[in-house]
């Protein structure tokens, strides 16, 4: 996503049915890239390339094994055209990693970022960037100030490499290899991502930022991240991604941990705008400790398929969570989207509420879970599904699945499907608004409780990106 906060005026409806705009191919050879598919061999050359203590290698080459032995889901999306024996596990741009200033990072690279605003909004509205292209970090830094209070926001590589300690306490912890398939394929091939500490007290005023580009044809980009919130500090975590428009395949699989400590608050969000060759299998969980709270905050365009399920775990007295995502489905993708609560102790409490959107032959599920334990006394929880259908053919299903242990605890759950109202778009056409206007209008209304969440520069982005996608809705 480009966070450069277009003006939203009437006149920039115009713009609606351009086509995908981050679409455009680099023309940068890698340094290195792995061979086609899957093998120990693989795996051992990203280690290589990355200069790995001995026991990640062993971590990898043991994740590769859990995933061999776990089946394809078969339930979801449709995963039969991913073919990973024609996929390439690892693609390294440069030798130049995690660069702490724009001019170090290769000018090649340095102008596709250039291209999609990142560092203007570096400039104006960031507390930290990292950049991500194909399979590695380019670039990585913080503001000074919140250096000198010790927030660290590198690599995940980096993280690895300067502070192992913090870093070995957490990695694998909150997702195992074991977990599922596709994180154990990530645990295997990671590659690129943040390795983020807020400490004690320390409040990020500012979101921090991390913009994943895959430019690399039949590429898989393997993020890893690992956010600790320390007790008592704030911080906002913003991830943004864009690829080419190829005619082949291309695969993101990330696996986000975040630890939020006592008294800490933290934010998550992900705007998601893949080019639709994009298969994009993502594992994120959230451990949420006495009197904490923490957010995600999910919106989807853009991929083939997308299976992503933000998850938080609410395991101490008073921790807190809600999960907002907004989902947007056209012709030939399939958004299945959701979120997932678990509530382990008692006075604990969260929120779900899951909107999408489905245009043309386009499908959009939501998948929820919510589980509450015994002795979770008190436990409270509430999960809003609402979609909405722009015409006859596009689709979309709900699938929550909830399971209460704990005879105190308060469960809500609603869901409504509406389709774009005739009536709405022949009041506001009374008012002045050409028909593709007043089918816009209301889709921003639909998404405007999740939309006024974000920072200013996101909201817009993301209503624009809704109104390209709304090209031939209505008429």
């Amino acid at each position: 996503m480009r966070p450069n906060g277009e003006d939203m005026s009437d006149n920039n409806v115009a713009t609606i049915g351009e086509e995908y705009k981050y679409g455009f191919v680099d023309a940068i050879k890698p340094v290195f890239k792995s061979e086609r598919g899957l093998s120990k061999r693989v795996v051992e050359a990203i280690s290589y390339h990355k200069s790995e203590p001995q026991w990640m290698l062993d971590f990898r080459l043991r994740s590769l094994e859990v995933f061999n032995s776990k089946p394809t889901p078969t339930w979801g999306g449709n995963l039969s055209g991913l073919n990973l024996d024609e996929i390439y596990f690892y693609s390294k741009p440069t030798e130049q990693r995690d660069a702490r200033t724009w001019e170090e990072v290769p000018e090649e690279i340095r102008n596709t970022y250039e291209r999609l605003g990142i560092p203007e909004a570096e400039r104006k509205v960031l507390a930290g960037v990292g950049a991500q292209y194909d399979s590695e970090m380019v670039y990585h830094r913080v503001k000074d100030e919140l250096e000198r209070q010790g927030v660290i926001f590198v690599s995940i590589e980096d993280g690895l490499k300067h502070h192992q300690d913090l870093f070995r306490e957490h990695f694998g912890t909150i997702i195992p290899p074991e977990d599922n398939k596709f994180a154990a394929l990530n645990s295997a091939v990671w590659s690129g991502g943040s390795f983020v500490y807020i400490p004690k007290g320390a409040k990020v005023d500012l979101p921090l930022q991390a913009y994943f580009r895959v430019n690399t044809a039949e590429l898989g980009q393997f993020e890893r991240t690992i956010i600790i919130v320390d007790e008592g500090a704030e911080v906002h975590y913003i991830e943004g991604c864009t690829a080419p428009s190829y005619t082949t395949d291309s695969f993101h699989s990330g696996v986000i941990e975040i630890v939020v400590k006592e008294g800490a608050r933290s934010r998550y969000t992900t705007i998601q705008n893949w080019s639709t060759n994009m298969y994009n299998l993502v594992t994120q969980r959230a451990v949420v400790h006495k009197d904490a709270y923490h957010e995600w905050l999910d919106g989807n365009l853009g991929s083939k398929l997308t299976m992503k399920y933000p998850s938080s775990y609410l395991v101490e007295p008073g921790a807190r969570s809600e999960i907002m995502s907004i989902a947007f489905a056209n012709t030939g993708q399939h958004q299945d989207t959701g979120g997932k609560l678990v509530l382990v102790a008692p006075h604990t409490s969260g929120t779900i509420v899951s909107k999408s959107i489905s245009k043309g032959k386009g499908r959009a599920s939501y998948r929820g879970l919510v589980k509450v334990y015994e002795g979770a006394k008190g436990a409270r929880v509430n999960v809003e599904c609402d979609a909405l259908l722009l015409n006859e053919e596009s689709r979309t299903d709900t699938y929550p699945y909830i399971e209460i242990q704990e005879d105190s605890a308060h469960v809500g759950h609603e869901a409504t499907v509406s389709k774009l109202n005739d009536e709405q778009i022949f009041y506001l056409q009374s008012r002045g608004l050409r028909e593709d206007e007043a089918a816009a209008l209301i889709v921003r209304g639909f998404i405007e409780p999740i939309a006024k969440e974000l920072p200013l520069e996101y909201a817009v982005e993301l209503n624009r990106l809704i109104e390209l996608e709304m090209e031939g809705s209505v008429g």
